[in-house]
């Protein structure tokens, strides 16, 4: 007899290289024997690290969770490009490196590219285009014009010594990049080639952090699996996780009662002059409400239980 299980909150889930995003989402789908289940922010099959999802009334975060940054740890080899810009795709141009670059160029390239920085979706991505994922014009040989898109790049900086491929001429850099959600790494990568003007390919990522959470908090699939047969659910985190930055209203019963029909809140009676506050009831987040002239509104409701 299937087992069912209402759960709400937020898995921190360590998504392994080969497995689709969505891969993931349809494994905890059947595990968990839950249909409203959703990813927050897309890792590529050939990307492994943290993939935060959201379970019943926390997917209704899922917003909040891509506006935390994301760090990845990579490597980037310079010296070739291919059509994806990733190790998948087939190779467009070689460039022989017959004297490796100093750790201090490279250096001076990837602080070139903190800040606020454009970048230009690559062909072989989920970016739509007047209704068509990019790929797709990719796999049936079709230009298109690509959306720039502006990104921030919080920091940018090498890992190691880099290393020198006499024998192919290459030379590859481990890097670790802060950056905002709708960042292209792989497209970072080439454009470190291009600065020191080689093709460049990124040879490798890992997710090391993602709405707020760490590669060490991560669970693989297998964990979840082995902890749900246990009636262990230590792999969910309450959705408070993608709210630390607002105030927080721990609610009396009666205003509770209230609060769960939209009604307003003067300002007066909350005591704050914060621009969102998060009110709780019985230590759990159910909503958020904006201050709008000097009245407290719902802004978003996440649970009326």
């Amino acid at each position: 007899m299937e087992r069912l299980v209402m759960m709400d909150g937020i898995i921190p889930l360590y998504k392994e290289r080969g497995l689709s995003s969505h891969d993931c989402v349809n494994h905890l789908r059947k595990l968990l024997h839950m249909k409203k289940i959703g990813h927050s922010g897309t890792l590529d099959p050939t990307v492994d690290g943290v993939l935060p999802i959201c379970v019943g009334s926390a997917t209704k975060v899922v917003d909040y969770l891509m506006t935390h940054r994301k760090v990845y740890r990579g490597s980037v080899t310079l010296g070739y490009a291919t059509e994806t810009e990733d190790l998948e795709g087939a190779e467009v141009a070689r460039k022989a490196i017959e004297e490796p670059f100093t750790d201090d160029q490279i250096d001076a390239v990837l602080q070139s590219m903190v800040g606020e920085l454009k970048q230009i979706p690559p062909m072989f991505s989920a970016v739509k285009v007047n209704g068509r994922k990019l790929y797709q014009y990719a796999l049936a040989g079709e230009e298109v014009e690509r959306p720039v898109r502006v990104v921030q790049i919080n920091e940018f900086r090498r890992l190691g010594a880099s290393r020198y491929d006499a024998a192919n001429q290459t030379q590859t850099v481990d890097f670790e990049v802060s950056c905002s959600k709708g960042t292209y790494v792989r497209t970072l990568a080439v454009e470190v080639g291009e600065q020191l003007g080689v093709p460049a390919v990124m040879s490798s990522l890992t997710r090391h952090e993602s709405g707020g959470f760490t590669l060490e908090e991560a669970f693989s699939l297998d964990q979840v699996r082995e902890m749900f047969a246990n009636d262990d659910f230590s792999f969910l985190y309450p959705l408070d996780r993608a709210l630390p930055d607002y105030p927080q209203v721990e609610l009396t019963d009666e205003v509770w009662e209230v609060v769960q029909h939209g009604v307003w809140l003067l300002q007066d009676e909350v005591g704050l002059d914060a621009p969102i506050i998060a009110l709780r009831y019985q230590n759990q987040t159910k909503c958020l409400y904006k201050l709008v002239d000097h009245k407290y509104k719902p802004l978003k409701m996440f649970s009326t239980k």
